[in-house]
Formats: C-alpha cells, structure tokens, sequence
C-alpha cells in the first residue's frame, strides 16, 4: 500500500541521522520479541509484521460473527476459543457525518435511526468484528439542548455513535461555506471565487474561523471517549485540523487521516490561503492516506514546497516526527451485489427492463448532478456518435441518473438547465414518436432497481471531470457476468482509473471525439474482449473490497506507530531551562558552546520567511541571547565561545559589541581568542587550526558551483576562505534535489577526485571543505589554550554546547561526551579516534607562540549537550529553536546574582516583531512546522544568482 517513489528518488543528505538511514535500518529493527518467545529469533521487519497482522485479523475475522438481535442492535459474537473475552482494540471513526439518519417519530415519542448507504459506511461495517467501534460525527439535524437532545445521544451512544452537534451558524459557515465552497472546490481543481469584494475576503475568514471551531468540537468529542491504546481514524477535508488537535493533547495518540476526494497539485493548492494551517494539521497523524498515487504525490510535494520540508519515498519528515503517506484505494462490498442479483425482487426488474429495451444496447450513465461529474460532456459524445453513425440511432438508449444535490445554489441551477437543454436538443433531433435517445432521470433508484439496471446495461459510461475514485463503476462490474459482459466505459480523471482501468476503455472527457470513438468500439466490441476485460475488473473489485481497504490502513497505522515509537528512542528528551541552574550555580569553571545559525539569531515567522526568500539580509542576535551573553562574558569563571560556518571576518562585525567571546569561524579553521577579559589578547589575531597553503582545488570545485548555479534558478554560491558552498534553498525542492545529485556526480569524478576534501550534502546544500575539518578538534584546542600550561589537568565543572549542526559536524557532542568519561576509557582517545598528539589542527597553527607545547589531559564534570530542532542526534538534550536557547541562557544569566537585575523573557517582546514572541511560541510550538528552520548567512562573498546579479 505504500509508495514507491513520491520524490523521485531523494537521497542521503550526508547526515549520519538522516531520514534515508533511518528507514533503512528501521526495516531491519522490527520489534522487540517478548522474553521468552522465540528468544533469539531475527526482529520482523515492517513487511512481515504487516502479513501476520492481517493474518490474525484474518483469523480473528472468521471466528467473529456480526448479528443483530431482536431490537435491531448489531454485536458480534466470537467462537469458542478466540480471544472473544479479550477486550479487542477500540477504534474511534471521526467523521462529519454519523452514518445515519434521525429522525422523530410521527407521534412524538422518541426517535428513530436508519443506516444510511456510502462506500465509507459499507466499509466501516465490517470492521466491527475486529475493533470495539465508536463513531464521532454530526447526526444532521439541529437540535436544541434539552431532554429531546439528551434522549437523542443516549440512543446514538447506545449505538456506538457519539454526536457532535453543530449549529445552523456553524454548519452554513463551517460545511456549506468552507468545506464546500472553499476546499471541495478547490480538491477538484474548481478555483476560488475571485470576485472583487473586500466581503468575499471577510467571509472567507468568518467560514475559516468556524470551520477550526468545528474541528475543535470534534476533537472535544473524541478525547470524551478517548483510552489510551484506541486508534482515531479522521476522515476527508472536513476535519484537517483534528489530527493536530489530538497530537496536541495526547503525543502518543495512534491517529490516521484519509481523505476521500482528490488533493490537487502543488500549484493548485497553494493559493488557498491557509494553506500552511491546514498541512501542519494533517501532517501531526501518524498515516495519511489518499485514493492513489497521484494524491499522495501532490500532498507531499504540497509539504515540501510550501513547508519546506523534507520528504522521502514514505512520507514527510516534520521536526523530528515523521508522517507516512501512502496510497490505499477504497473498495466496495461486491457480495452485496452479487447476493442482491439473486432476489426475486432484482430478477423481476432485470426482467421487466429487457423486456422494455428489447433490440436496443442499454448505455448507462448514474452520477449526483455535479460540476465535476461531467454530464453534459458525456450527453455532447453521444450526440457526436449518434451524428456519425447513423445506423446506431433508434439501436441504443443512453439511460442517465442524475441525482440532485445543492439544488439551491445557483451553479447547480445553471448546470441542471444546462443538461436539460442538452437532453431536449438530442431527443428531439433523434428521437421518434416510439422512442427517445436518451432517457433522463432527475432522481435517485433503489437498491434493487439499481441492480437490475446494471445488469442489463452493455455500456456504462463515467466521464468524471476530477472524481475521488467513483464507485459506480465498481458496482456495475460486481453486476456483471461473464457470460452477459458489459464494457466500462471510464474517465481517467477518476481515481478507479488508476485501479480497475486495466479492463475499461479508459478516456479524456473534454476530448469529445474520444468519448463518442470509446463509445462506438464499446458497442462493437467482440464478446471475447468484453469477457476478459470483465474478468479483469471483476478479479480486481472482488479483492479490493471495502473490508480489505479498512483492514489494511488499520494495520499500516498500526505498524507506522510502531516505527515512530522506534525513531522516539533516537531523540533525545526536551531539555528545560533549570535542568542546568543547579550544576551551572555549583560549578568554579564554567564553559559554554553555542552555534550561531539558528542558535542564536532570531526566529523568523514561516509566513514571513515565505514572503521573502529572496532577501540576504543578515540575520541579527537574539535580543535576549545577546543579553546574556553580554553579563555571562563577564563573569571570570564562564567561559563563552562561538561556532559557525561563517567567515571570520563576518563573525568579527556580528560580535563586535561582545569582545569577551571566543570565536571559530569556517566549522573550526579559524579561531579567534577574546579580546578583553579573560585569556584577552587585546589584538583580533586568528589562529589557523589547519594548512591553508594547499587550496588549489578552489578555482576548479567554484567553476563547477557556478554552472550550476546558472543552471538552478534561485541557487547561489558562497564563497569561503577555506571552502565552497553551492545553496539550493530557495530553488524548486525536486529540481533542486535532482541538480545536487548531477553536482556531486560531477565533483567525484572530475574536480575532486584526487584532492583531500570532504563533500557535505546538507538539507538543501553541497559544501566542499578541506579534509579533517572537526569541532571537536577546535573545542578541544580552545580548552587547552584556556587551561594554559600550568595545569597538570584541565578540568571544567560545567559544560553546555548547543547548536544546530549537521550530522557531521555532531562530532563536538562526542567529543565532550568522551572527556566527560573516567580517564581510564578517555586518555587515548581524541574526537575522531585517534590519539590526541594525532589529531588534525592539533600542530598546524599561525601563532609561534603555541608551537611545541604538550597536550594537557582534559576533563569535564556536567556536560549538557543539546541540538537545536527536535531531530536524532548525538547530543543529550533538544531543543525546538533559538527562543528556547535564550530561555535557557536566561535561567543561567539569572542565577549569577550579579547585581544586574532579572532578564524578563517579555521585556523583549517588541524587539521580536519579526517572529513570533518568545511566550507565544511556547504556547503555539505545536503549531508551528519547522520551527527550526537552518539559516543560511549572508555570505561576504558570493559569486553570482542564477539571473547573474549578486545576491
């Protein structure tokens, strides 16, 4: 059921931690084997835990019988020896609707429930032989509280339906306005109603606002009844927002969302205007699913294009979590069908229909008289087939159902008098005083009358503009037989297309020249063709059945959350601000670490990042980091120092105002010692921690960064001292991904070949820079030039890094973890493996001075590592972003008592105008996707855009 390729094949961002990695060796993790149970055996891996899922479902399913008992009320009823007296695991359908209808008695004494009929409902059914079933959703009607809505929800809860009961306010603004004005239209690729109106805008919010009202009562509704191990299942467009407000609630809530329309392309969807709202809701469920493929592939490329997130062959990656989003098209229940055509009932109609139609091909035509169902289309291809083959007219019959829904919308208005116009054309250009061409019909049939007419019909024609899937042709091959084949006539605009189309005449409705030549080769079709193609379509429809569709999300959701619980073990907990004051107060020496990107400069808002992809403008300090950086640089016994990937001069003008910081610039090339205070040199002179005079690969590695830049529209190059960077984070994602895979490709085998470089692939950039490169070299030679020479060890009581670094560069967080170890494990061993005296940048440096002086043993007490984004590393503790960073700052600020006074986190609240305040993120981080979003600097020195103007 899962995808094959959404992405087109995205590869290994160079991170040890990548989301490729992981997947990979997640197949072989499987789950753990209880102690004593096949001690020993190899884990499963997810596809074998999905088979003997579905073979105990299967187990369970035959010894399970669902009855009804004199009053109506189904149960089911397990054999002797099954786990019956188990209690089974509970599911919870979220749906806009309850799958029935109330009604009040005629006398007024109570009420009344019908089932109603729906390939969702015929599907859910059945599933209550394996699951304890509560269905959540609005019952249709409004109703007062009161006693008659009291007795109302005792019956539905007897039932196992829990209403949730809406307003005529919030049903006009939350389902006729938004749900079906707003996102049904736009599913199908029907555009927004782009009137010139300040009040449409105004409306629109009003319908938004009531629509996240409304998934707030559903979510209300379902945590009432909520225990934990049940599985939420949230279905279509009407509830988008309830998987997160779930998630919010609960972390480890088994939740699944299906959407039962179509989800448009990329392009199509980004003009909605919550467009972010909405993704960031779907993707906090652990399994998203769509009809096909197709579906599937535009939501994740929805996500990453207007998320910017990254993406993979299964799902979508969103700060550390991960969603998986696959295919599962829906089935119906052919045995229904087939038992039907047994009826007498059905026989009698089958017969009085042949009777009525002897002589002529019945051609067949049920769709609800809608915009997207293509009606007029197909009345204008029989018309052109009757027009060219006359020896067929008085021969065939089109029979069209077309049922009628939101007939008080004008459009539908419109659309109903264009048919009719259209049917009233054709009959009386071809019609005779005996009979008519077309035969239309303004209603709906019953069940046996709808039997009876698929199983005379010799052509059934579905010309779907944009259709979820359309079920009717399901129905109509569970009517046929083999020896009586009928041939499907299918739009490959409808999701079946991708499903039974093996066996239909697959056609473009708006190519009416291909519809009237599908429809003559159907009726001259042989018999043989016919059969097979029935046969195909019938083996296909009897195997996909609504039972096996439910049946199988269940257990991929089920399976995806026991993947989530596997990566959960690779992400360290969220670190909190006073985790640390204790050992930081305690401590005499104290050092901290902190990146810069993402670390320490502000938060920018997604929506505002959006708008402005373009812009190069540096990016300032935290105010509140920048406070207390300034008070903890003076403290004599806390140490600050700063990495980055910039330049050093860049990080030179950004520090300027806090001359007591240590500084690496270029991953650890470059360091600069204070310059006051403490270990103060009073002159900015940078020590190099590596040969720089071996750089001739430069020249050739920027030629080939800046074909391709001029290749990848809104890519740019940043050029380094010491290394190269080609960006891609402002490009188109796919195309982006596909030139970095032709760049590395071409580095390999040309530039680089021969030189001692090491290629990093982060998320959206290719970095070439010199061999051995390593924070944990550079921290490792910044404490010895702190400890002095004096020291037999250098012990530091105290210890905090943190930064967004690439999984590459993580090395800093091994190596304070090693040296944080009894020295008996620790002494001969340096970052990267190797002894110390080894190390790279350990006796490559511009200051004399340094030269010839021994290796003092190091040792560090408390150590606090911490990654900024909630993400698998190799550190101790996450973070979400920088505003979390400066939390944390301020705690150790606070607990100096240096006379100073407090650092209020809100005093700064204007100062953070550009991104959401540090209070409101705290109570929104569960709204926001990617709130960690890696900042590329302004480089000083870029070469050119794709446009050839300097960035």
């Amino acid at each position: 059921a899962s995808m094959s390729s959404l992405t087109g094949g995205f590869s290994n961002n160079g991170d040890h931690g990548s989301m490729y990695d992981l997947r990979r060796q997640l197949e072989g993790l499987g789950t753990a084997t209880p102690a004593g149970e096949g001690a020993g055996e190899v884990e499963s891996t997810r596809v074998e835990r999905l088979l003997k899922e579905r073979e105990a479902m299967r187990k369970t399913r035959s010894s399970a019988t669902l009855l009804t008992d004199a009053s109506g009320e189904e149960y089911v009823e397990y054999a002797e020896g099954t786990s019956g007296g188990v209690r089974v695991q509970s599911l919870i359908i979220a749906a806009n609707r309850l799958p029935i209808s109330v009604k009040k008695a005629e006398d007024g004494s109570g009420w009344t429930l019908t089932t109603s009929a729906g390939g969702l409902v015929s599907a859910l059914l059945g599933v209550k032989k394996n699951y304890e079933m509560t269905w959540v959703g609005w019952p249709g009607i409004f109703i007062e509280e009161g006693p008659d809505r009291n007795e109302l929800t005792a019956l539905l809860r007897k039932n196992n339906f829990l209403p949730v009961y809406l307003t005529k306010t919030q049903v006009e603004l939350y389902y006729n306005g938004y749900c079906n004005n707003v996102l049904w239209s736009l599913f199908h690729y029907v555009p927004l109603n782009s009137e010139a109106k300040l009040s449409e805008a105004t409306n629109m919010n009003a319908q938004w606002l009531a629509y996240k009202e409304a998934n707030l009562n559903f979510c209300e509704a379902i945590m009432s009844v909520y225990r934990d191990g049940d599985v939420v299942w949230a279905h279509d467009y009407h509830l988008m927002l309830v998987p997160q407000l779930l998630r919010e609630r609960d972390s480890a809530m088994k939740i699944g969302w299906f959407l039962h329309t179509p989800f448009p392309s990329s392009e199509i969807y980004r003009t909605l205007p919550m467009r972010e709202a909405l993704l960031t809701g779907v993707l906090a469920a652990d399994l998203v699913g769509f009809h096909t493929y197709d579906y599937a592939r535009h939501f994740v490329s929805s996500t990453s294009r207007i998320l910017g997130l990254e993406s993979s062959p299964e799902g979508v990656e969103n700060n550390g979590t991960f969603t998986r989003v696959a295919a599962f098209p829906i089935g119906i229940d052919p045995g229904r069908f087939t038992a039907a055509l047994e009826t007498d009932a059905v026989k009698a109609h089958i017969k009085e229909l042949k009777e009525r139609f002897r002589g002529r091909k019945v051609m067949l035509g049920v769709d609800r008289l809608d915009m997207i169902k293509g009606i007029p289309q197909k009345l204008l291809a029989f018309e052109k087939f009757l027009n060219e083959n006359p020896e067929w007219r008085g021969k065939v019959v089109l029979i069209q159902i077309a049922v009628p829904t939101r007939s008080e919308v004008p459009e539908y208005q419109r659309l109903a008098s264009t048919v009719h116009e259209i049917v009233g054309r054709i009959n009386g250009r071809f019609g005779t005083i005996g009979s008519v061409p077309i035969q239309h019909l303004d209603c709906s049939l019953s069940f046996t009358e709808l039997c009876a007419l698929y199983a005379i019909t010799d052509v059934l024609l579905v010309t779907s503009l944009r259709d979820g899937m359309n079920l009717v042709s399901y129905e109509f091959v569970s009517c046929q037989s083999e020896s009586n084949a009928g041939v499907l006539v299918l739009s490959e605009f409808a999701g079946a297309a991708q499903s039974i189309g093996a066996g239909a005449l697959l056609v473009n409705p708006w190519n009416v020249a291909d519809c009237a030549a599908a429809i003559e080769d159907a009726l001259r079709m042989p018999e043989m063709e016919k059969r097979e193609r029935q046969r195909s379509s019938f083996t296909h429809v009897s195997m996909h059945t609504s039972q096996a569709w439910a049946d199988t999300f269940i257990s991929e959701l089920n399976d995806t959350h026991v993947e989530a619980e596997l990566r959960q073990k690779r992400i360290p907990p969220q670190l909190q601000s006073n985790t640390m004051v204790s050992s930081f107060t305690n401590a005499k020496e104290r050092l901290i670490i902190l990146g810069y990107n993402a670390t320490l400069t502000e938060t920018i808002d997604p929506k505002r990042q959006t708008r402005s992809k373009l812009e190069k403008k540096r990016q300032r300090l935290h105010p509140i980091a920048h406070e207390c950086l300034t008070r903890l640089c003076d403290d004599p016994n806390t140490t600050v120092c700063i990495f980055s990937g910039s330049e050093r001069y860049k990080l030179s003008e950004i520090f300027a105002m806090l001359p007591k910081v240590w500084i690496a610039a270029e991953n650890g090339v470059f360091i600069r010692p204070p310059l006051q205070g403490k270990n103060g040199t009073g002159s900015p002179r940078w020590m190099t921690m590596i040969e720089t005079t071996n750089l001739d690969w430069l020249e050739s590695v920027e030629v080939v960064f800046d074909y391709f830049c001029e290749r990848t529209p809104r890519s740019h190059v940043e050029a380094r001292e010491t290394s190269l960077v080609w960006s891609y984070k402002n490009a188109d994602p796919d195309f982006g991904r596909q030139q970095a895979r032709d760049l590395l490709q071409h580095l390999w085998t040309g530039p680089i070949s021969n030189a001692a470089v090491d290629v990093i692939q982060g998320a959206k950039s290719v970095e070439v820079r010199p061999v051995g490169l390593s924070k944990g070299t550079a921290v490792e030679r910044i404490v010895q030039m702190i400890g002095g020479i004096s020291k037999e060890v250098i012990e530091v009581d105290f210890v905090m890094c943190c930064g967004h670094f690439l999984g590459r560069d993580e090395d800093i967080f091994s190596f304070l973890e090693l040296k944080s170890l009894p020295p008996s494990s620790a002494e001969y061993m340096s970052p990267q493996g190797t002894s110390p005296q080894h190390a790279v940048g350990s006796s490559h440096t511009v200051d004399e001075d340094e030269e010839g002086k021994h290796e003092i043993p190091i040792r560090f007490h408390d150590v606090f590592t911490c990654t900024v984004g909630r993400k698998r590393s190799a550190a101790r503790y996450y973070v979400n972003d920088s505003d979390e960073v400066a939390q944390c700052l301020a705690a150790l600020t606070n607990s100096l008592n240096d006379g100073k006074g407090l650092i209020e986190l809100l005093q700064f609240e204007d100062s953070l105008s550009s991104g959401p305040s540090l209070s409101s993120s705290r109570n929104m981080s569960a709204q926001r996707i990617g709130s960690v979003t890696q900042i590329q600097e302004e480089p000083m020195s870029v070469r050119k855009s794709s446009s050839g103007q300097s960035i």
